[in-house]
């Protein structure tokens, strides 16, 4: 499976495509683009203005990964759809984390809500 990030000596890059207005703070998962390119798909409730939806992002990663929000930056996209993210930090350790996030039960952050009907 493709990743949507890439390691460096001291930090991790990751791409995102973020929503913004999307209802809630929530990620969905990651994405392939017909480029080939991974992404992380990335919800955020607040309106694209003033770094608010960025913010807003660095806040929702922060939390996920239990790392200060000082550590993460926009690297690229400031005002785009499609961003880089830079987390600085041991990147092996970064890196076991975004893996963890995706692959065990909490991906429940992860994943779109859904209703469960009454049937279920």
């Amino acid at each position: 499976m493709t990743r949507p990030y890439r390691l460096a000596h001291d930090h991790i890059l990751i791409a995102v495509r973020l929503t913004p207005n999307g209802g809630r703070d929530a990620f969905d998962g990651v994405e392939v683009s017909a480029d080939g390119l991974a992404h992380l798909k990335a919800r955020v409730s607040s309106v694209p203005e003033k770094g608010k939806a960025n913010k807003a992002l660095i806040a929702l990663l922060s939390k996920a990964l239990k790392v200060p929000k000082s550590s993460i930056s926009v690297a690229s996209g400031d005002t785009a759809r499609q961003k880089i993210l830079r987390i600085e930090g041991d990147p092996e350790d970064l890196k076991s984390r975004l893996d963890a996030l995706a692959s065990t039960s909490e991906l429940t952050c992860l994943q779109p809500w859904r209703a469960r009907s009454s049937r279920e």
